[in-house]
């Protein structure tokens, strides 16, 4: 019995293995993706900010900020650069 499981475990990593760099190159423009809409609400949001009163810059001045954090975070997760110190913290 314990041979027939070790014959499907190697089965499912054999199968997991041959499907990693579809499953990759799938990540990576997925994850592209996203950083280039996180790059054009930044933008939006940086120019809301520009023009906004003094009572919403506040808030406007941390979505920013968080944006920022959560680019940076993206980026290093692609591989283009490494993380800054707690980038994580402030992407959420």
């Amino acid at each position: 019995m314990g041979e027939v499981i070790q014959l499907h475990e190697f089965q499912f990593e054999r199968r997991r293995a041959a499907r990693r760099p579809r499953d990759q190159a799938a990540e990576r423009t997925s994850l592209a993706r996203a950083i280039e809409i996180l790059k054009d609400n930044l933008a939006a949001s940086a120019a809301e900010l520009r023009d906004a009163a003094s009572a919403d810059q506040d808030e406007l001045l941390t979505r920013v900020e968080r944006l920022t954090a959560m680019v940076r975070y993206a980026i290093a997760m692609a591989g283009e650069a490494e993380p800054p110190a707690g980038a994580a913290d402030h992407a959420r």
